[in-house]
């Protein structure tokens, strides 16, 4: 017996020996951790080896290649958000500057459209947006896009949705039509061979044309898939305004007879006559999460929304495409019943153009044809006064010469319901918009400013000045729970074998600069931010490194 007692001092005595002798790559010191949990802050260190969080506590004089003092700061999971949209700039500026001085290290992606899968039909459709960035678009397949992000390298982690609109013009085109048994098989081998490719899920953005041409029973096959692959179904709902109520009612039906896990995308009421509706929106989810329906959701809590202008026209005028809504719009029969259903409530389609106050709320952000780039910044009231046109017209005139490229922000949504869906407990954080950069071709843009704001947005005006979240309760909506949705079971949480993505940063300092009139601003107040154990933002400043990963589903992860 003491014989074995002996060896196994001795053994313990060489661990940590050995221990010693291997110095972490870099400890935090002296920091308000707050893990991600919701749980409070509390005092201590953390050491990170390996790209790994290998230690958290009071570590003392322990060995490190690199120190951080972190006194007086808060230490948190880095950010995951929740949609982000930058499938295709993370290929201009991999380093993504309006994300990582936001804190956000990961950033899932694919709103019904997606990067993949892609056809040589597809590509020349949307050849606008691709020389637009100038981006050759090489790819067919998940597998194909996500080698050339790791041969490129990218400064976040990244994860895709795979998109029913993607599917369906894979088979279908963009043409107002049903599948037939042969194509929703074909549609449903294409998430397949996505999931098994490292999709997180399926994904929907149904108020986009040829989105609403899907019925119900068409999701929810793409959504069963998606399913047996452990994916979550994500979903810009077919309705955000008069008829969000039957749109959730959708939402949960895929959820219940798909056997997934449903995301509600940026949930929002839209519109004044909607104002005051969050309270309904929030008790019909509650209900579904009461009878065992697994959904829950996201929001960037800013009072306007950003998309494409040709969303304001109704979706029959789309059916065939961009080339195809043109011609309608040149065509003055066309032009003239486009205009009236637009001008006429209906019940049949989100009527974004009733939503509005007026055309003073449309906010021209991102042109792509030369003559147009003088209207960025204005309203459409203001551009239809500029060109003497009613802005009916105007909006036309501009989809006709932009080959309805156009993105808009829309302010149509009320504070009271923007603030009440934030503290939902369900409710955690994206961006929906693009990685950016102030400088070089992303910087001619005029974005939104969520792109830049969103989360030091949420620490300023909603935990700082108005109090309405703790802080420890705004970080667990930036990170674990966000994690917990997708499954990111190793990231998320301030803890021993975690990925070190970690964020330091002062609580009273920490604010968004991006405005509306003035976009293009980095967020200001985040010192460090570490993406995988590797410093992004040192000190305050871009370090222009890559640690970022492809984080694929679990479908993927099965078969190899």
């Amino acid at each position: 017996m003491k014989r074995w007692l002996c060896c196994l001092a001795a053994l313990l005595s060489a661990a940590g020996l050995a221990a010693q002798e291997a110095p972490y790559d870099l400890v935090i010191r002296n920091g308000r951790i707050v893990d991600g949990t919701g749980s409070p802050w509390y005092a201590g260190d953390v050491a990170v080896r390996g790209g790994r969080i290998a230690a958290i506590g009071h570590l003392g004089t322990a060995s490190a290649k690199r120190s951080i003092d972190a006194a007086g700061k808060m230490v948190a999971p880095g950010f995951i958000d929740m949609l982000g949209q930058s499938e295709l700039t993370i290929l201009v500026e991999p380093r993504l500057p309006s994300k990582i001085y936001q804190g956000i290290t990961t950033e899932i992606t694919g709103e019904g459209g997606s990067a993949a899968p892609q056809s040589d039909a597809l590509v020349k459709a949307d050849k606008v947006g691709y020389e637009h960035l100038r981006i050759d678009p090489d790819w067919r397949t998940y597998g194909e896009y996500f080698a050339r992000l790791e041969k490129q390298g990218i400064g976040i982690n990244v994860a895709d949705y795979v998109g029913a609109t993607q599917v369906r013009r894979m088979v279908l085109g963009d043409d107002d039509k049903q599948p037939t048994a042969a194509q929703l098989d074909q549609m449903r081998a294409l998430v397949r061979e996505a999931m098994e490719q490292g999709a997180v899920g399926v994904s929907t953005s149904l108020q986009y044309p040829p989105a609403p041409y899907a019925k119900t029973e068409e999701l929810i096959a793409l959504a069963t898939e998606a399913a047996r692959f452990g994916g979550v179904y994500a979903t810009h709902m077919r309705s955000e305004g008069d008829g969000i109520l039957p749109a959730l009612d959708e939402a949960v039906r895929i959820g219940r007879e798909a056997h997934i896990p449903v995301e509600v995308w940026h949930l929002k009421v839209a519109g004044k006559t909607n104002w005051g509706r969050m309270p309904e929106v929030v008790a019909k989810i509650e209900a579904a999460r009461r009878a065992g329906v697994d959904i829950a959701a996201d929001t960037y809590a800013y009072p306007a929304w950003y998309n494409s202008l040709s969303a304001f026209v109704p979706p029959w005028a789309h059916d065939g495409g961009t080339e195809k809504l043109i011609a309608r719009l040149r065509d003055p029969a066309m032009r003239a019943r486009i205009r009236k259903d637009m001008e006429t409530p209906s019940a049949a389609w989100d009527n974004e153009w009733q939503e509005i106050p007026g055309p003073e709320a449309i906010l021209l952000c991102s042109l792509h044809a030369p003559a147009l780039r003088p209207l960025v910044g204005k309203t459409l009231a203001e551009a239809a006064k500029l060109q003497g046109k009613d802005p009916i017209d105007e909006l036309f005139d501009i989809l006709i010469q932009d080959e309805a490229f156009t993105g808009v922000a829309v302010f149509a949504m009320s504070e009271p319901d923007v603030s009440l869906a934030l503290v939902q407990p369900w409710v955690s954080i994206n961006n929906d918009s693009e990685g950016t950069s102030p400088e070089g071709l992303l910087g001619e843009q005029h974005p939104h400013p969520r792109a830049y704001g969103t989360f030091p947005r949420i620490l300023r005006k909603y935990v700082r000045e108005e109090k309405k979240l703790s802080l420890e309760e705004a970080v667990r909506k930036f990170s674990a729970l966000p994690a917990a949705r997708l499954r990111l079971a190793d990231r998320g949480v301030l803890k021993a074998g975690m990925w070190a993505d970690v964020v330091i940063f002062d609580p009273e300092t920490v604010r968004d600069v991006a405005t509306f009139e003035s976009p293009n601003q980095l967020s200001q107040g985040m010192e460090y931010v570490l993406v995988n154990g590797v410093p992004v933002i040192d000190g305050g400043k871009m370090t222009g490194a890559l640690p970022g990963q492809v984080l694929r589903g679990p479908g993927w992860k099965r078969r190899s």
